[in-house]
């Protein structure tokens, strides 16, 4: 997801709320819900009543009430216990009403308390398998500023047809169906969709489309995925589309459709955009491997606000507006989003404290894309875009158990995620770099149904350099330091070279009486022979400050 101030906003809201004291009589009630659920964010520590929980599969049957703007249905959650426990848990934020829980086809007990379900049994709930289907209805909260502050977005498209679209990364699934809202564990039997609208409109779903069937007006747009899938990933969008289609081969030799979900007044940019997505999956599959999901589709739904990387239907609104790279069109937003198929997506972070690898790695591939298309200059002149803006307010690894808000308010998981990758991949080379990159979008050790840590990634790195870099993604992610570089001449022509908070030894490109050599740099430091002051890794392969002396 594109980066932007959604911490200060909800802050700002907040603060605005407290300081009028009261509701204007003109707000309507999705302005209240949306008010009421500013607090809510994904993930963070797990209770111990869902740890015993292994999601299977999400069954989503909802009739979308368009005018009311509200939704009726039921979720059946496929799951897996542990070990015999008393109580089911799961998550549904308080705004919806539920109305019948059944375990196994036979009614329960519930309760709904702080945007929970709590189903409880006096004999028990086996260990293996519990289907559990709750029946609920309300009004979502609508998108205060979609898609970082999530929620529904209702509006009219140019022809004044209804457009819905669901963000909700930052609040997770239970937005609008009952789940177990934590990163760490995604369906891996997949998902089911059966979204009821008006028959003049189109669901766009995650997954293969397997029917459509109209009766009274209305048409059930019923999507399935059978991979994992992350529970934000889970959703659909409404409009008056026109499904533009295409296909793709492979890096693998397999042929994928491609389905754009387009809105009927825009169709004429389809085609440029499908030919882009063609480019970008070429440049994607080069770096990462196979397209992750090819045994469904590539799908693109166009949607009334900035892009998001919902799995097998990324969403895309930049107005159709492109830059223009080496006489090439290129939109950051779009490349951006599919990046996240790969890395989000197929590799997932099992803890948002983790989230640097997700949102890092997609952004340092928009520079990989830049190399493609635009040589080593674009590239470099991108990374140190990335460089100058890291602002190191707080560390991009927090520790664990870490909500998604929390760690998305610091903003560096983009920019200096993408540079510590360039950084990596200066002190490992090339030669380790890429194919170890590779390695963990692809090995399914890392991927699919597995999920990763910042240590996972560290070890796979550290074994395939034979270098223990612990330290420096210690350095680089759980810390905000930058390294303190001290150059002092110490003699005639004579300079010596010391790292103030040196924690590892680390290869430096240095200029010297312009030649630029590379070195490695000690604890003890370095001196070296120049007739004027050496200008320590002039290419900017490091965050660092200078000191001369």
């Amino acid at each position: 997801m594109e980066n932007h101030s959604k911490h200060l906003l909800k802050s700002f809201i907040l603060i605005t709320f407290l300081l009028i004291g009261f509701v204007s009589k003109s707000q309507n009630k999705n302005d209240i819900n949306s008010r009421d659920i500013l607090y809510l964010t994904s993930g963070g520590k797990l209770n111990p009543l869902q740890a015993i929980m292994d999601i299977r599969h999400y069954s989503i049957e909802l009739d979308v009430d368009i005018t009311k703007q509200s939704i009726a249905g039921f979720t059946e959650v496929s799951l897996n216990l542990s070990q015999k426990t008393e109580t089911i848990l799961l998550d549904l934020i308080h705004l919806y009403k539920v109305t019948n829980v059944k375990v196994n086809g036979k009614m329960a007990v519930f309760t709904q308390k702080d945007d929970q379900i709590i189903i409880t049994s006096p004999t028990g709930f086996e260990a293996g398998n519990q289907k559990v289907k709750i029946e609920y209805n309300g009004i979502p909260p609508v998108a205060i500023k979609p898609p970082w502050d999530g929620g529904f977005t209702w509006v009219k498209d140019v022809a004044g047809n209804d457009w819905m679209s669901i963000n909700i990364q930052g609040e997770g699934g239970k937005m609008y169906f009952p789940c177990k809202d934590h990163p760490s564990d995604e369906p891996n039997e997949g998902a089911d969709l059966k979204i009821t609208i008006p028959s003049n409109l189109i669901v766009a779903g995650p997954g293969l489309l397997q029917n459509v069937t109209t009766k009274k007006g209305k048409s059930t747009y019923h999507w399935k995925t059978n991979y994992t899938i992350s529970n934000y990933c889970i959703l659909f969008n409404i409009g008056k589309y026109k499904v533009v289609k295409d296909s793709y081969t492979t890096i693998e030799g397999n042929k994928v459709p491609i389905e754009y979900y387009v809105l009927e007044a825009d169709t004429a940019q389809a085609k440029k955009v499908i030919e882009m997505k063609k480019r970008d999956s070429k440049i994607l599959e080069k770096y990462f491997g196979e397209y992750p999901w090819a045994k469904e589709k590539i799908g693109i739904a166009e949607v009334p606000n900035s892009g998001m990387e919902h799995q097998t239907m990324i969403t895309f609104d930049n107005k159709f507006k492109y830059k223009t790279i080496n006489g090439q069109e290129y939109s950051d937003n779009l490349f951006h989003e599919y990046a996240h198929e790969w890395w989000a997506n197929k590799v997932t972070n099992k803890d948002w404290a983790h989230m640097w690898i997700q949102e890092g790695i997609a952004t340092y591939a928009e520079a990989l894309a830049m190399l493609e298309i635009g040589g080593e200059p674009a590239y470099n002149t991108i990374i140190d875009g990335h460089r100058r803006n890291v602002r190191n307010k707080k560390a991009m690894v927090l520790g664990e158990e870490i909500t998604e808000e929390e760690v998305y308010s610091g903003g560096d998981i983009y920019g200096k995620g993408s540079f510590f990758m360039h950084s990596l991949r200066y002190l490992v080379g090339d030669g380790v770099f890429f194919p170890t990159l590779k390695k963990l979008a692809t090995d399914p050790k890392y991927t699919y149904d597995n999920v990763v840590t910042t240590d996972d990634v560290e070890k796979l790195f550290s074994e395939a350099s034979g270098k223990n870099l612990k330290p420096f993604f210690d350095f680089y992610l759980r810390t905000t330091n930058v390294m303190d570089v001290n150059v002092k001449e110490i003699g005639y022509q004579k300079y010596q070279i010391k790292i103030n908070n040196f924690f590892m030894p680390l290869p430096f490109d240095i200029m010297t009486d312009g030649k630029i050599t590379q070195t490695i740099i000690p604890a003890e430091g370095i001196v070296v022979s120049s007739a004027y002051a050496p200008q320590i890794d002039p290419k900017g392969n490091y965050l660092k400050k200078i000191t001369i002396q």
